[in-house]
């Protein structure tokens, strides 16, 4: 993913609300598994990272996309945005800037 394409799903990011919530239980399967829902519905998630969660952002960041095949697209505290293009043209809801 580029500069340019990474700026653009920001802005976008910026505008939405969290889709999901992880808490103290942290990464679990059934996490893992709603993750890959949302992403597939809807390509680009934003996620908070609660209080009560003891790990930090960015690791949670790196193992959810690790897991879904998906892209960091940014961590700023508790909050994570995730992006992995649907694998069906008609699906797609965003469209990238081409490099």
């Amino acid at each position: 993913m580029t500069s340019k394409q990474r700026a653009y799903l920001k802005g976008i990011a910026m505008t939405t609300e969290p889709v999901l919530h992880i808490g103290k239980s942290s990464l679990t399967p059934e996490l893992t598994t709603a993750v890959e829902e949302a992403l597939e519905a809807r390509e680009l998630i934003k996620i908070t990272v609660l209080k009560n969660c003891l790990d930090d952002g960015k690791s949670i960041a790196e193992i959810l996309s690790e897991r879904t095949h998906s892209e960091v697209v940014q961590v700023i505290g508790k909050k994570i945005v995730l992006y992995r293009q649907a694998k069906d043209e008609k699906k797609r809801k965003i469209a990238l800037p081409v490099q």
